[in-house]
């Protein structure tokens, strides 16, 4: 190999850092947004998605479905209009029901469900019939009907079968690309008969290994992201899993911020947790951005361009309208308007971004 193809390529693997000082976007959260039928809350918000009519699709680990996988079940798929109205409640008491973690809406305006407790990723047609099932719950008759155990090393990955699946995204020809995500640290693909293509990846830090890969979305060049959270850094593929470049949010945490829950990170761990991108959703339109969100601590969300650098900050962490904890899942229908679904606060918070003022790199917040 010459010195300079070795070069660059250690340049293509090595992450981006994004620029600082990051400027904060001034942003609203739209207070009581979501109308909930009466005595009816939200549990661990763990999934949110839009479709083309602005209806939104709430996934939420709420006990719903009898008769455990390998505990109580915790999911529940809900339909709200544009105007935060209650619709109607999708798959109630489904079998593949278990443990909620996200959900997405597919330009044909299907509902694919994504349950981490049952390994199945569950498409659903827009009037809300099951119509396609991927992966298969281990059975509750069964005396192996409980969480995985994290061996090392891993066993073996299996075509067609998920080990706690995490996210589902497509690309202009309809493939279907799941990270598989806690156990098998890879990335599935489908072609869009819905049939086994391959996967890539496996447990490791180097380019397309993963740990923990927690979100993923595709452009519209039909480039892979994949949000690597517990590596702290977004990969980019191509449709066939080839690795093209990675990248990393690097904004300091300000000083004084605290989570949510827990102790307050230091040192290395509070380094590990920066940037960690625990949901990603890339805008629709010639122009696309990215919204990134980190989990609990330091519980921000970020704008940042497909090339990796951040554009701006949104929020910080904590338990009141306009801050974030646990950001588990965002829907981006436009660059303006951004859905987050918090596991630790219980609930969706519905962000309106503003424009700041001319010649102003900050703004207030509510």
């Amino acid at each position: 190999m010459t010195r300079s193809l070795l070069v660059l390529l250690i340049l293509l693997a090595a992450p981006l850092t994004a620029q600082t000082p990051v400027p904060e976007i001034p942003f609203e959260s739209v207070p009581d947004f979501f109308k909930l039928p009466n005595g009816m809350n939200f549990g661990e918000v763990s999934g949110v998605a839009v479709n083309s009519r602005g209806h939104v699709f709430v996934f939420t680990r709420s006990n719903s479905a009898n008769g455990p996988a390998y505990g109580a079940a915790a999911a529940q798929l809900l339909e709200f209009n544009p105007k935060g109205e209650f619709v109607r409640e999708i798959g109630r008491g489904l079998y593949g029901w278990s443990f909620a973690h996200t959900v997405r809406v597919d330009r044909s305006d299907h509902i694919w469900a994504v349950d981490k407790g049952s390994d199945m990723v569950i498409r659903f047609n827009p009037a809300g019939r099951v119509v396609w099932v991927f992966g298969r719950r281990k059975e509750s008759s069964d005396d192996e009907a409980h969480p995985w155990e994290r061996v090392n090393p891993p066993l073996p990955p299996i075509d067609g079968l998920f080990r706690q699946p995490t996210d589902v995204a497509w690309d202009s020809k309809g493939n279907t690309y799941v990270s598989d995500g806690y156990v098998n640290s890879r990335v599935a693909k489908y072609d869009a008969n819905g049939d086994w293509v391959k996967s890539w990846g496996e447990p490791g830090t180097g380019p397309g290994q993963f740990r923990l890969p927690h979100a993923i979305a595709v452009d519209a060049q039909d480039r892979v992201y994949v949000g690597d959270r517990s590596n702290r850094r977004i990969q980019v593929f191509d449709t066939e899993g080839t690795f093209i470049r990675m990248f990393t949010i690097d904004v300091p945490v300000p000083p004084g911020t605290r989570p949510v829950n827990g102790n307050t990170p230091t040192g290395a761990a509070a380094a590990n947790t920066i940037g960690a991108p625990n949901s990603i959703c890339i805008t629709p339109g010639p122009n696309q951005v990215m919204f990134v969100g980190e989990s609990t601590y330091p519980g921000r969300l970020f704008k940042v361009s497909l090339e990796g650098k951040v554009l701006g900050v949104i929020g910080r962490s904590g338990r009141n309208l306009g801050q974030f904890s646990g950001v588990h899942q965002l829907a981006c229908p436009s660059e303006t308007e951004v859905y987050a679904a918090e596991t630790s606060n219980w609930r969706v918070q519905k962000i309106v971004l503003k424009a700041p003022p001319r010649g102003s790199a900050t703004a207030s917040r509510q």
